[in-house]
């Protein structure tokens, strides 16, 4: 045990010393508002990673929807739908009781990814609903997230993984469906085939 503790970084300066300077126009890139150099990333992601931590731990949700549905409302607020989902409700817990957030936005064929930190609130103002109703399906909430910080990350970690080479993409039969692993991890207390056959529909129907 002593071996691999010898190897491990544990101090600032040693981390510091590890990775050598930080580059002039990494530290330059982060504003603390939505700059209009930002904003287009913003309007056209369909896909945003959601961090939040709470009491009960670190949670990092994946949202969804058409490009364009986190709203900027002004330089320093962004609002997001919660759409349906499970009602684990863990982004929403952690929220609660600790308002900060981080948000990772991805749009299909672009490397580069934006970053934003900041503060939520959960709101259910009936008029803030209804503007981002669907389909006649209103979101049980809205979070309304005053930014603190903005900047871009460089594409390597995309072009690295491949992202968006549909080459690289897998078959979804190279994985475990959902029903498999309900049944697999709840040691068959779920009917995992009867899972799988209604899921399409569930989601179909649930949508919004």
């Amino acid at each position: 045990m002593q071996q691999h503790e010898d190897h491990h970084v544990n101090t600032l300066e040693a981390l510091e010393a590890l990775y050598g300077p930080v580059a002039r126009p990494s530290m330059v890139k982060e504003v603390d508002y939505l700059h209009a150099a930002y904003r287009p990333f913003i309007e056209a992601a369909s896909f945003v990673v959601l961090a939040s931590s709470g009491p009960g731990g670190l949670d990092a949700s994946p949202r969804g929807d058409q490009a364009g549905f986190v709203h900027i409302e002004d330089d320093k607020t962004l609002l997001l739908p919660d759409r349906r989902g499970n009602n684990r409700l863990d982004s929403l817990r952690n929220i609660v009781q600790d308002p900060r957030v981080a948000l990772l936005f991805l749009i299909p064929g672009i490397g580069e990814t934006l970053r934003v930190n900041g503060a939520a609130q959960i709101s259910v103002q009936p008029d803030l609903l209804q503007r981002f109703s669907v389909n006649g399906q209103a979101p049980r909430s809205v979070l309304r997230i005053t930014v603190s910080s903005v900047y871009f990350q460089c594409s390597r970690a995309v072009i690295r993984a491949g992202l968006w080479d549909i080459e690289r993409q897998l078959e979804r039969s190279a994985l475990p469906t959902p029903g498999q692993i309900l049944k697999a991890v709840s040691a068959d207390e779920i009917d995992g085939q009867a899972y799988d056959a209604a899921l399409p529909g569930r989601i179909a129907s649930t949508l919004y």
